[in-house]
C-alpha cells in the first residue's frame, strides 16, 4: 500500500499534462469540429426562442408532467408532431472559457486522486512501472470515458461524438498512467 500523500506529484502533473493535451485536441486539431453541427435555419430558431427568455438549464420538449401522461393520446400526438428534443440553455453573453477551464483542471486532478487512491491501495512503493500503469490507467479511463456512453444511450447524443470523446478519454488515461508509472515512489 502506498499512502495518498506520497502521490501528490503524479496527481498534479498528470492533471497538467491532460489539461494541456486536451486543450490541443480541442483547439488545434479538427477532431471535434463536427461534434455539434449548425442547426438548420439557426436564425429563425433564435428569433422564435428569444422572446421566451428561457432561463439557463436542461429541458425536454415535449415534457410529460407524469408517467401517466406519457400514455395519453394528446402526449403521443405531440411526440409524433415533434420536435422532440432535449437541450441545454446557457446564459446569454460572451462565452468565457475561464470557469470551464478551471473546472476541467479540477476534474483532471480529481481523476488523478482516484487513480492514486486505487493504485495506492493495490500497490506498494517501488511497484513495477507496468503494474502502476495498469491500475492508474484503468481507473483514469473510467473517470474520463465510461460515463460518456450514458449520453448516447439515454439522450441520443451522436455515437460518433461519444466514441471520439472515449478515444480522448483513453489518451488522457494513458497519459495519467504513464505519469503515475514514471513518478511512482521508490
Amino acid at each position: 500500500m502506498t499512502e495518498l500523500n506520497l502521490l501528490w506529484l503524479p496527481i498534479l502533473l498528470s492533471a497538467v499534462i491532460v489539461f494541456v493535451v486536451s486543450s490541443i485536441i480541442h483547439t488545434v486539431l479538427p477532431w471535434h469540429k463536427g461534434d455539434y453541427p449548425k442547426m438548420p435555419d439557426e436564425e429563425a430558431v433564435r428569433r422564435a426562442l428569444q422572446p421566451l427568455a428561457i432561463p439557463p438549464g436542461d429541458y425536454m420538449v415535449p415534457r410529460p408532467s407524469s408517467h401517466k401522461e406519457m400514455g395519453t393520446p394528446e402526449f403521443i400526438e405531440k411526440v409524433k408532431q415533434g420536435p422532440v428534443m432535449m437541450f441545454t440553455v446557457m446564459p446569454n453573453g460572451p462565452m468565457s472559457m475561464g470557469r470551464n477551464l478551471i473546472l476541467w483542471f479540477v476534474y483532471c486532478a480529481v481523476v488523478g486522486i482516484f487513480a492514486a487512491y486505487v493504485a495506492g491501495r493495490a500497490l506498494p512503493a517501488g511497484a513495477p512501472y507496468l503494474r502502476v500503469f495498469r491500475f492508474a490507467g484503468v481507473t483514469a479511463f473510467a473517470g474520463y470515458a465510461l460515463a460518456l456512453w450514458q449520453m448516447s444511450i439515454w439522450y441520443r447524443r451522436a455515437w460518433l461524438t461519444t466514441i471520439k470523446s472515449t478515444i480522448d478519454g483513453l489518451i488522457y488515461a494513458l497519459l495519467t498512467a504513464g505519469t503515475f508509472g514514471w513518478l511512482w515512489p521508490k
